[in-house]
């Protein structure tokens, strides 16, 4: 880590209750989780934060995830972690890295190696070169790939503000992250209950399939799938996590 490195969390605390992190996908921001924040606050005391746009390995991020949760839990209670897409990778190797703080997994759009490799082998390239204000309209085009359909207009170009503060830094780091990414063969040392949430209609990664995979091979793992629902699923009016973490847990 640079000393001139001026990485500032941003931790957001709601609620009372056992500790949960959300751990935010590729935007980096922590924000997309607005909707599910206050639900999930009735049960737990939540926090979100902001990823390390410096961070080159998956290890700095890691080192920041145990960071969030001893500052939201001073007792080194173990936390639930909540990640969505990349944060679910992050989530995973977390898991593997430091099991003591973790009380249980929530993996949302998520995957244990990203395939096809030769995807990031061209993105990464063009973003170091595409016009980076252009993504807003890159993102608006392929809304209706992205999202679920149940979302509403309003929260798209919702979720477009919030995702215009993702820096280039950041969203190329973590690209390079994920062509290192590879938990596949780990799986079965991960012995915090996880349940596996996977989009039916996700267009940017073979959620469901990716679930599966992992479900078989994580010991104490419950898969399920999102009816309708695309990769950036948790703005969608009809998705509620408390709901869902309620039922899992009861079960």
């Amino acid at each position: 880590m640079s000393v001139c490195d001026t990485y500032d969390p941003g931790i957001s605390v709601e609620g009372a209750g056992p500790p949960l992190v959300c751990v935010p996908g590729m935007d980096g921001t922590g924000k997309l989780f607005y909707r599910q924040t206050p639900l999930l606050a009735r049960d737990y005391r939540v926090a979100t934060y902001a990823l390390r746009d410096s961070a080159s390995e998956m290890k700095t991020l890691i080192d920041d995830l145990a960071s969030v949760i001893r500052s939201i839990s001073p007792t080194n209670e173990p936390a639930i972690i909540l990640g969505e897409s990349f944060g679910g990778t992050l989530a995973l190797s977390f898991a593997l890295e430091q099991p003591e703080l973790v009380r249980a997994l929530v993996i949302i759009n998520s995957f244990p190696h990203f395939l096809p490799q030769a995807r990031l082998g061209v993105v990464i390239p063009t973003l170091r070169v595409f016009p980076w204000k252009a993504m807003t309209l890159v993102r608006q085009f392929t809304a209706t790939r992205l999202h679920s359909r149940y979302t509403h207009r309003h929260e798209i170009r919702r979720f477009l503000k919030l995702t215009a503060e993702t820096t280039r830094r950041g969203y190329l780091n973590r690209l390079r992250i994920l062509k290192r990414f590879d938990v596949r063969d780990r799986l079965h040392k991960i012995t915090a209950p996880t349940l596996l949430l996977a989009a039916e209609e996700d267009h940017l990664v073979p959620s469901v399939e990716q679930a599966q995979y992992m479900a078989e091979r994580l010991p104490r793992a419950t898969s399920r799938v999102l009816p309708g629902h695309g990769h950036i699923c948790l703005i969608a009016p009809n998705i509620d996590l408390r709901s869902v973490l309620d039922e899992w847990q009861a079960a």
